[in-house]
């Protein structure tokens, strides 16, 4: 069919911890999305650039050439053919072959686009790109587009700074079919939507995973934890002397208090209330998820990643027997690991319910760039999120692919027939979630990371931190949607 539409609409080394985990909640998770470190989670933001946001404005576009054909996709015209070349910016966050593939792709679109120049420019981390957009938003010196996150775009979006797509990928010539567009995996699209327009879209996602030491299990005869307690059992049976060494059960990653979302979730409660903005974590299935991960630690059956900054590397080491982590992440797990220990990977465990937490990025394009620019930058895109493309990213990334047809690519069904453990991420496309994309959800992150760890090194008790957290995240909620009116 070509039919278009419109859319309406975690004893090991606590006592060490405290002093590096202010470091690592600032630096420690960045690459899970691609960052140049090892991956985690979830990418760092920092507070005040909500604050900062509310002094922008976005630049006025330049007109179009007269002789360049213009039509109408949803109703906004837009410029539907380039009459001379075109060069277009791409920030982004990627290093060494994540770079290097996205130079390839970059290339033969280049190649079958002869007008269109892109220039790929390396920012760093996602702290340092995310800083680095601020401060060229207040310049009024945008790039024509730049990977992003999710929960950046609430704040861009309500400053005018990115470009609605829908025109584009509503447009019966240049757009994508609904078939298309559909074929985008629908938590992904979904996340990349604020009343059913598109102001970004998916590239580079990942899951949460289990990763397991396969000798370990089986020497202990231990089956991968499929449950909460089966989980408790399991770290607690592969808590051991081994050659001398204390092997702990169960690994966490230094961000527990990102990862707070995916538990309280499991254990039934909700977090955010997207739509209202109204902080509901702090509840007895709250209660319940923070129980259970800190009682792990405090009964020395779990750690954290600590003075190691990621859980890859105690992992690959044989130090923790199975963790949670990124899928993103498998290309550092499995160069830990190498000479050292055997490995697999399986889906995250459930609690009351299965719940897994998406992370990673998306790109969008500013409004700030002329007219020829948004439509270089949109076929680009079209480009670098087709079937092939993002089958091959994933398999030269790690990350996810983001389209349902992917799955059935050569490109891909080869790569995991070969390597099983890469398509386990791909489990969590039914039960899968993002993070709310609230006003404030930065500074949200740096009180849940605060407030968690306290609990996780018993410098608060439960219910404390969690009253403390729910009560400053509103906080920040309140007044970040404050500003925006």
């Amino acid at each position: 069919m070509s039919r278009r539409f419109t859319v309406h609409h975690h004893k090991i080394g606590l006592h060490h911890i405290m002093s590096i985990l202010l470091v690592m909640s600032l630096v420690g998770l960045l690459a899970a999305c691609g960052g140049t470190t090892q991956p985690s989670s979830q990418p760092q933001n920092e507070n005040q650039n909500n604050d900062a946001l509310q002094e922008t404005t976005s630049s006025s576009n330049s007109p179009a050439s007269s002789s360049e054909s213009t039509a109408k996709g949803n109703g906004t015209a837009i410029l539907t053919s380039l009459d001379g070349p075109v060069e277009i910016t791409f920030w982004h966050a990627m290093s060494g072959h994540h770079e290097e593939t996205l130079q390839k792709i970059t290339d033969a679109f280049m190649k079958a686009n002869e007008q269109i120049k892109i220039k790929l420019e390396f920012q760093g981390n996602y702290s340092d790109l995310q800083q680095k957009l601020l401060a060229a938003a207040k310049s009024k010196t945008l790039p024509t587009m730049s990977q992003v996150i999710e929960t950046w775009v609430t704040d861009y979006k309500q400053n005018h700074l990115v470009m609605d797509m829908n025109p584009y990928i509503m447009h019966p010539e240049i757009g994508w079919t609904k078939e298309e567009l559909d074929d985008i995996v629908e938590a992904f699209r979904r996340a990349n939507q604020w009343d059913g327009h598109y102001f970004s879209l998916p590239f580079s996602k990942s899951a949460q995973i289990l990763f397991y030491n396969t000798d370990y299990l089986k020497e202990k005869n231990v089956d991968v934890p499929q449950t909460w307690e089966a989980l408790k059992d399991a770290a607690t049976e592969l808590t051991f002397e081994k050659n001398g060494k204390k092997v702990i059960g169960f690994g966490l990653e230094n961000s527990v208090g990102w990862q707070f979302h995916q538990w309280i979730r499991q254990a039934g409660g909700t977090f955010i209330d997207e739509e209202t903005g109204k902080v509901e974590f702090d509840s007895p299935e709250g209660q319940e998820a923070l129980q259970f991960f800190t009682g792990l630690v405090k009964n020395g059956i779990a750690r954290l990643a600590g003075e190691d900054g990621y859980m890859s590397n105690p992992f690959g080491r044989g130090d923790v027997a199975m963790f949670v982590g990124s899928s993103a992440g498998i290309p550092f797990v499995d160069s830990a690991a190498k000479g050292n220990i055997k490995w697999s990977a399986a889906p995250v465990f459930a609690g009351k319910e299965k719940a897994v937490q998406f992370a990673g990025n998306a790109v969008s394009i500013f409004d700030a760039a002329t007219d020829e620019q948004k439509l270089a930058a949109w076929l680009f895109i079209k480009y670098l999120l087709n079937t092939d493309n993002t089958a091959l990213w994933a398999k030269e990334t790690g990350y996810l692919p983001i389209r349902y047809s992917a799955l059935k690519s050569p490109i891909w069904k080869d790569y995991v027939q070969a390597h099983p453990e890469q398509g386990i991420g791909t489990e969590a496309f039914n039960n899968g979630f993002f993070d709310p994309r609230v006003p404030g959800f930065d500074a949200v992150y740096q009180i849940m990371q605060k407030e968690i760890e306290a609990a996780f090194l018993s410098e608060k008790d439960i219910a404390q931190a969690l009253h403390d957290a729910a009560k400053d995240s509103q906080e920040a909620i309140d007044k970040a949607k404050a500003k925006a009116h």
